[in-house]
């Protein structure tokens, strides 16, 4: 490959992540199939992930070749939300909050209706609005910062809890139930202990059957590449036709905001949701585990 073609594969690109299928493991398949590629310009470029996913969730899982890598760290600090369709299961509860744990309890739902599942919903995501204001460090009384606020365009500067912008139910067909759930910050776990949250607030119980996520920040799943398309012209034109879109999107998202007052940062934490990629000084593609 030519220098040229080389410099294409630098920035980021979405894939499809299935059920089942570690991060990591994604990761590899993708360094694997790029080291297909002959040229010793090619062995020092590596694969990173963005915000991750965990083995049994689903999903849009962004990624960054060579110096696309800092990208996912510019993403990172613009504290973009994500959407997520997340599946429930009223009426037993497990040690882990999924529908394979170790059963816990079972107990009856007939009560449940969609209107009072609707009114749990709305009492969350009321909770969490005033949280992220909290964590956004707005100063309301400025009209710019009150608009930000009314269009929903408000986010924390800084490393917080999980904060949920939109909840809603997409379908109510008990004991089964479908959410959208729009937020950042987030774990999959702690989206699995929303389900059962939430049936602790309906008097029942419930379990998470799903956790898909179908955006993160501007990537979504028209983005995301389905795993027979992890090959190197799939990923070099997926990376050639966001790359506007990104530049775009995190300079808008990254530009300083009216009313706002800047806290110390605190030393960048990545925990389980930042960028990795393999160790340095490792060649692209060595095994990783876990």
């Amino acid at each position: 490959m030519g220098s040229a073609g080389l410099a294409r594969l630098h920035g980021l690109f979405a894939a499809y992540k299935p059920p089942g299928l570690k991060w990591k493991h994604l990761r590899d398949i993708v360094e694997l199939q790029l080291l297909k590629v002959h040229g010793p310009a090619f062995t020092s470029l590596k694969v990173a992930v963005g915000h991750r996913l965990d083995a049994q969730a689903s999903g849009v899982l962004v990624l960054g070749v060579g110096h696309g890598r800092s990208l996912l760290t510019d993403m990172y600090n613009a504290h973009l939300t994500k959407d997520y369709t997340v599946r429930g299961l009223l009426g037993k509860a497990t040690d882990d909050f999924c529908e394979d744990g170790r059963l816990v309890e079972k107990t009856t739902y007939d009560h449940v209706t969609r209107e009072k599942l609707d009114r749990i919903l709305a009492l969350i995501q009321g909770s969490h609005q005033k949280a992220l204001v909290m964590y956004s460090n707005l100063d309301l009384q400025t009209q710019e910062a009150y608009e930000m606020a009314v269009r929903g365009l408000i986010r924390p500067m800084n490393k917080s809890p999980m904060l949920i912008t939109g909840i809603r139910c997409l379908h109510f067909a008990p004991p089964e139930f479908l959410l959208e759930v729009q937020c950042l910050h987030e774990t999959q776990k702690q989206l699995r202990r929303l389900v059962h949250e939430i049936g602790l607030e309906l008097k029942t119980t419930a379990v998470c059957s799903q956790v898909r996520r179908t955006r993160d920040g501007f990537f979504t799943l028209d983005d995301a590449l389905l795993r027979t398309r992890w090959d190197l012209h799939s990923i070099q034109d997926a990376i050639q036709a966001t790359a506007p879109r990104v530049a775009a999107e995190l300079e808008k998202s990254l530009r300083p905001r009216p009313g706002t007052q800047q806290l110390p940062s605190p030393s960048q934490h990545w925990g389980s949701e930042g960028p990795s990629s393999t160790s340095k000084g490792q060649a692209a593609g060595g095994a990783v585990g876990g």
